[in-house]
This record gives C-alpha cells, sequence and structure tokens, in this order.
C-alpha cells in the first residue's frame, strides 16, 4: 500500500501546497482505530466552522499498526476559541499555549496551528542561542507542518473525507523507518534540545534509525540540555526510560552524549569507579524496568531514579568515609548532596525523591538482621522496593556477601522458622564492643 502511493506520488505533477493528499484507500487509518473521544473534539470543531485533524504520533502509530495511548488534535481554531467550544476543557502552557479537553481520565490535547518560527510576532521570543522560550505564533496548515519536529509526526487525518495530508517525506520515511528532522538539524534543536531526546526515544520505541543529517548534531548540541526546564526534563526522562525500551534508549543517550548533562554526577562516578561496574548496575535496572512495563505491571520513577542516582549517592558516600565521617551521617549527607544537585537538572517531585531517600537509606538497614530488626523491616512500606534494589547490587556484581540470598530466605521462611534465621545470622556476626562509661567523679565535699 505504502509503495504503490510512493509511486503515484514520484510520478504525479509537480502541486503547489506543500503537502500531500493521501487518499482514504493508501493509507490504514480508520475510525475504528480512533478514540471516540478523540472523534467528538474533531466533529464538534469542524461543525463550528474550523479545521480539524487528527496529529502526530497517533497517526503515525495507526499507520504502523500499533495502539496510540494519546490522541492530538491540531485546529486553526485559536485557544480561547477551543475553550468556549468545551466547558471541560482548560488553556496550558505559556512557551506554547495548548489546550486540553478533559474526558474523565482520557485528555485530548488540541494545538493551534503554529506559524512559521521566522514570521513575526509580538508573542514571540527566543534565547541568544536560538531556544524558543515563547511561541504563540499561529499560521496555516502548511505552516504548521513546517514547525512540526519530524517527518514522521507531520501527518494530519481528516474525518471529512478520511484522507490524510502528510509532508511529503512522511510516508517513504514510515516505510523505510527513519527519523527525519524537518528543517535543519543544528537550528531546530537549538529551537527546541528536547527535540534530540525524542529523536532517540522514537528511534528506540519504533526500532527506527536515525538519518544522518538528524543525527550528526545531536552530540555536539547534547549540552543545550542544560537550558530546559527541570519540570519538564522530568517528564521527558520518564518518557524517555519507562516505555517498555529503557535500555536501548540508555545505551543510544550514552551514544549521543546526551545522559551526561541529564545526570551529570553519576556519569562522573561511572567514569571515576575503579572498583564496581556501574553501567552493569544501571543496565540490569532498566532490564527489570521494561520486563515490568512489557508485562503491564506497575512502575514507579522512584525506584529507577534511586537506581540512576546510585553510583553518584554510592561513591559520595564512600569519599565522605574516607575524609573521617561516621558511616551512617556519611551517607545521609552523600543523599542529601547528590538530591540536591540533581533536582536542578531534573526536578524529581518530592513524591518520588522522599522514597528514593527511603529505599537508599534501607540499605544500610538490611545488614541489620536481629530477630526484632528483622521483622520490623519486613513490615515496612518500601521494604519490597529496598528488598528488590539490593538483589539489583548483586545482581551488578557487588560484594555483599549474600545478603539478597539472606533476605530471600527469610521472606520465603515460615514466621516460626524466621526468628532461627535471624539469631543464627546474628551470632554470626561480630560482637560489638561497648564503651564503657567512665564512672561519674564524686562530688567533692566540703572539710
Amino acid at each position: 500500500m505504502v509503495v504503490n502511493w510512493i509511486k503515484r506520488w514520484i510520478n504525479q505533477p509537480e502541486k503547489q501546497s506543500l503537502l500531500v493528499d493521501i487518499s482514504r484507500d493508501d493509507h490504514k487509518v480508520s475510525r475504528r482505530n480512533v478514540s471516540h473521544n478523540a472523534l467528538k473534539v474533531l466533529y464538534r470543531l469542524q461543525n463550528s466552522g474550523y479545521e480539524a485533524y487528527l496529529v502526530g504520533g497517533c497517526v503515525r502509530d495507526i499507520q504502523l499498526g500499533l495502539s496510540p495511548k494519546d490522541f492530538d488534535v491540531a485546529t486553526n481554531a485559536t485557544p480561547e476559541d477551543v475553550r468556549k467550544l468545551f466547558t471541560n476543557s482548560r488553556i496550558i502552557g505559556r512557551r506554547f499555549r495548548i489546550v486540553h479537553v478533559n474526558f474523565g481520565r482520557e485528555v485530548i490535547e488540541v494545538t493551534t496551528f503554529r506559524g512559521q518560527a521566522d514570521k513575526g510576532g509580538s508573542d514571540q521570543k527566543q534565547t541568544s542561542e536560538g531556544m524558543l522560550v515563547r511561541d504563540n505564533v499561529y499560521g496555516s496548515l502548511e505552516d504548521d507542518a513546517q514547525r512540526r519536529d519530524f517527518t514522521i509526526n507531520a501527518m494530519y487525518y481528516t474525518a471529512k473525507d478520511f484522507s490524510i495530508k502528510a509532508y511529503p517525506q512522511s510516508m517513504r520515511d514510515l516505510a523505510e523507518r527513519k527519523i527525519r528532522i524537518i528543517g535543519d538539524a543544528e537550528t531546530r534543536y537549538r529551537e527546541d534540545p528536547v527535540r534530540m531526546l525524542r529523536a532517540i526515544r522514537f528511534a528506540a520505541k519504533l526500532g527506527f534509525s536515525i538519518e544522518e543529517k538528524t543525527r550528526q548534531p545531536i552530540a555536539k548540541q547534547a549540552n543545550l540540555l542544560a537550558n530546559i526546564a527541570p519540570a519538564r526534563l522530568f517528564d521527558e526522562v520518564i518518557k524517555l526510560l519507562m516505555n517498555g525500551q529503557g535500555l536501548k534508549t540508555w545505551q543510544a543517550m550514552q551514544q549521543h552524549k546526551l545522559d551526561q548533562p541529564l545526570f551529570p554526577l553519576s556519569c562522573q562516578a561511572i567514569k571515576q569507579s575503579k572498583t564496581l561496574d556501574y553501567d552493569a548496575f544501571i543496565a540490569q535496572a532498566l532490564v527489570n524496568t521494561d520486563a515490568r512495563v512489557n508485562a503491564g505491571k506497575p512502575v514507579t520513577p522512584a525506584f529507577l531514579y534511586a537506581a540512576l542516582l546510585w553510583p553518584a549517592v554510592r561513591e559520595q558516600a564512600l569519599t565522605n568515609i574516607k575524609m573521617g565521617s561516621p558511616e551512617m551521617p556519611a551517607w545521609h549527607k552523600a543523599m542529601g548532596s547528590v538530591l540536591s544537585a540533581q533536582v536542578k537538572v531534573i526536578a524529581i517531585p518530592k513524591r518520588f525523591s522522599l522514597p528514593m531517600k527511603e529505599i537508599w537509606e534501607l540499605q544500610l538497614r538490611l545488614t541489620k538482621r536481629s530477630p526484632k530488626r528483622a521483622e520490623q523491616l519486613l513490615g515496612h512500606p518500601r521494604f519490597r522496593a529496598a528488598y528488590d534494589f539490593l538483589v539489583l547490587r548483586e545482581q551488578a556484581g557487588e560484594a555483599l556477601n549474600g545478603l539478597g540470598q539472606w533476605w530471600t530466605d527469610y521472606q520465603n521462611a515460615h514466621p516460626e522458622q524466621r526468628a532461627k534465621i535471624a539469631a543464627n545470622s546474628r551470632s554470626d556476626q561480630p560482637n560489638k564492643r561497648r564503651r564503657r562509661r567512665p564512672p561519674a567523679s564524686k562530688p567533692s565535699q566540703a572539710s
């Protein structure tokens, strides 16, 4: 189907329009694969006299035979126009204002056609490096297509005649499984450095290759990610590493040096460590995360971020101990300093950073295996996550003297047997001498 359409498009007379029309018989997108709520938004906009199209990833994924998770709509209606049509909506965003139309848990994102970046406009602003920090300039459908990031995302489906309007290279790149940026790569990455992360994510998620001119500038411009708002980077990293292809994505990030501006302390620790293979640790964490995502099991960013920052925490704690700090204060100081530095780059919300600290702290407490303490730890709300983290450390080659296996046996044992297991473990541990307190001096008596 795609090959036949490409042949017909190549042989047809040159058109004035930037976009090409793909008739219903030449694509695979059907209303059966589209969210009922997305269709409701399309029809209401069209019936109100506006242009409206499904756009981007949802069209791409249906064409590839995948099931989209989200549906986006592009229209010539302004955000205020859309807001008037849908009482269940709200306008969000500063850099570029969009509308979220809420249907319970499903959110349909509606964007107004973007105008060309080089057009004058009172509501457009760029930094000296070329990054767009405000971009509420609207335009036509063709303008919008040129503003899309990649050719495979510049595809617009209309429910009027069920056709697709697409950037000329879109269908060919889908057929050839290529990620190709629209326009000059360096300029587009300067406008929005997150596009570099999106290129890596789409390539890993879809199993596509990145076209050479799209790929070549990424490593050179990776440092531009430092200009992105930390809150936005948190969302982007979740999309990168929790989509079922986390390991593949992380390895591509390393190859293109995108890991360094995102996790500077961990990257430094990985390079400097001479005793532990932290790359293996992070890889195993991502393998486990991918397995859970692909099996439809829940995953939490707290565990993944705890793993990504563990190299920095552990190395900093060991340095603190070498400098003379007692063990527990050394670890707590390391946890605090690493988190404090990281949130300036990626804004990890407290609902995740607090569980992360608990997972780290429990790594120290899991070494204490007296009958009373072992039973208390087993009932801790974060025990399971901390136990999984402990096993992960052992799987990556960290020498923990069989601690992970001990906790595995302890959990699987009958409650009556647990006390014996803990007692035996306690007897194996060297006794710590208690420091005797000096005798209290007697108060002097007046003669």
